[in-house]
């Protein structure tokens, strides 16, 4: 499953080039641009623009040479703020300097608030002793487990030129292709939301929701993706590499989705986060690994009496949802049922206020179909961005711009005293202790925060949300 790279939307990627003076941060940029050693290199050279044709994400790249001497920290600390990546750099020969990354740098980086992904660059390779070898790994490995800011680490010499365009490489791959969403260092495992994402992949292409992939489907993924096809024995190899590693990643029908999983981590591990962001990227997601702003193209209100709502197509999707997660067929969704559904998502949006104990509920505590349509109608009222989001990430395949429409302005609605709205605002108010909250209860029949919804779809074929006010306060 290998394929073109997909970067993101980035114009350029800006590197800036910190450490010791003396450590070859200026003849390593040097090098680089002339693709020759320089003779000589002042202290700090501008900046250095290379094409975007350079690497095969095809971003223009920027690299940054930065002052080592305390007079010009300013200068040092502004171009830390704008860099997308860091190089930091310690020469191969000088022991001393190397110490320096851990005990100034590193703690220098975090003080100043440096967010940018990190590579330590052992420059001058050429020099160093070869009776004091040591491998870069027994070396790096420490500062690593201590610094996860640290991506990558590297040896290169300007000398030969020797790993001096992997150097760049890695810096601009690090900001294009981040780790840290992917995957936890302390666990050593894809991060939550990275195998959320992966879960709703794996079921947008479960055409036939038979929980696993067949070898069609499979191609179809690949393809979606990579734009090529895998061929018959190249399908077979992934299953039996899967199967040989993670024995219910296969069953007699296909790749099912602890064998996804697997092979994405597998490229993971390979440092081939490339591939993996290809496939996030082709989804919709972005480096939050949420979904973009392109995938959710939510409408504009004109006035501000207009409100947002579901179309009857959402609606009819969500009938089918609550249908197929209600798995005991008790005409309710149970907490766990209501986690499963969310599976696909980054997190439950029902978890926190104001959504949640807002809506109708059975004796149980369980969720009604009224009450999860209800939920939908609010976070579509007060948030869209999220509800669209929501509806994509838990399966809604139709078009995303046919989900959402606004209604007309209500000044109009009182003209031709006539309304096409589906949900409709009540705002309680009263004083202190004159029971508004308590007709709110029963109402809902359940306690909750200071706003929630009741729905009287079986009496008026409509929805109502219930503003609970507190004294003295304007909703």
């Amino acid at each position: 499953m290998v394929g073109p790279f997909i970067a993101d939307d980035r114009r350029g990627v800006r590197i800036a080039v910190v450490g010791d003076g003396g450590t070859g941060k200026t003849t390593l940029i040097d090098a680089m641009a002339s693709e020759s050693f320089p003779d000589s290199v002042p202290p700090v050279i501008p900046p250095t623009r290379f094409p975007h044709n350079l690497y095969p994400d095809s971003v223009p790249l920027t690299v940054i040479d930065t002052p080592s001497s305390l007079a010009n920290q300013g200068t040092l600390i502004e171009e830390l703020k704008r860099a997308d990546a860091v190089v930091l750099t310690y020469a191969c020969d000088e022991a001393v300097s190397f110490e320096r990354v851990s005990t100034y740098w590193l703690p220098e980086l975090r003080k100043l608030e440096v967010k940018a992904p990190v590579i330590v660059v052992g420059c001058k390779l050429d020099l160093r002793n070869e009776n004091q070898l040591v491998s870069l790994e027994s070396l790096t490995t420490p500062i690593m487990q201590q610094f996860t800011e640290i991506v990558t680490c590297i040896e290169c010499s300007a000398a030969t030129l020797y790993q001096v365009p992997e150097v760049f490489y890695f810096a601009q791959k690090a900001v294009l292709h981040p780790v840290d969403p992917l995957f936890d260092y302390k666990r050593h495992a894809l991060t939550d939301l990275c195998v959320r994402a992966l879960r709703r992949i794996f079921v947008l292409c479960d055409h036939d929701m038979d929980g696993a992939l067949n070898d069609e489907e499979l191609n179809e993924f690949q393809v979606r993706c990579f734009n090529a096809p895998l061929q018959p024995s190249e399908i077979a190899k992934v299953k039996t590499i899967v199967q040989q590693k993670v024995p219910e990643g296969v069953n007699s029908i296909g790749l099912t989705f602890p064998g996804f999983v697997f092979v994405h981590n597998m490229f993971l591990k390979k440092g081939r986060t490339e591939t993996l962001w290809s496939v996030l990227r082709k989804f919709g997601y972005d480096n939050d690994l949420k979904l973009r702003d392109d995938f959710l193209p939510v409408p504009s209100k004109q006035a501000s009496d207009q409100s947002v709502e579901l179309t009857s197509e959402a609606v009819e999707f969500l009938n089918g949802i609550f249908r197929l997660f209600d798995m005991d067929k008790d005409r309710a969704l149970r907490p766990a049922e209501v986690d499963k559904l969310f599976d696909t998502a980054p997190k439950s949006p029902w978890n926190d206020a104001p959504y949640k104990d807002a809506a109708e509920k059975t004796d149980m505590g369980y969720i009604s179909l009224n009450g999860f349509l209800s939920q939908w109608a609010l976070m579509t009222l007060l948030d869209p961005t999220r509800s669209l989001a929501n509806l994509i990430y838990i399966g809604y395949n139709g078009n995303p711009a046919a989900a959402l429409h606004i209604t007309r302005r209500r000044s109009i609605d009182r003209k031709k005293q006539t309304t096409i709205r589906n949900v409709f605002q009540c705002y309680v108010f009263g004083s202190k202790h004159s029971g508004k909250s308590a007709l709110l209860y029963s109402l809902l029949g359940s306690h909750g925060f200071h706003l929630y919804i009741l729905n009287l779809s079986s009496i008026l074929g409509l929805r109502v949300i219930l503003f609970d006010c507190l004294p003295n306060f304007f909703c």
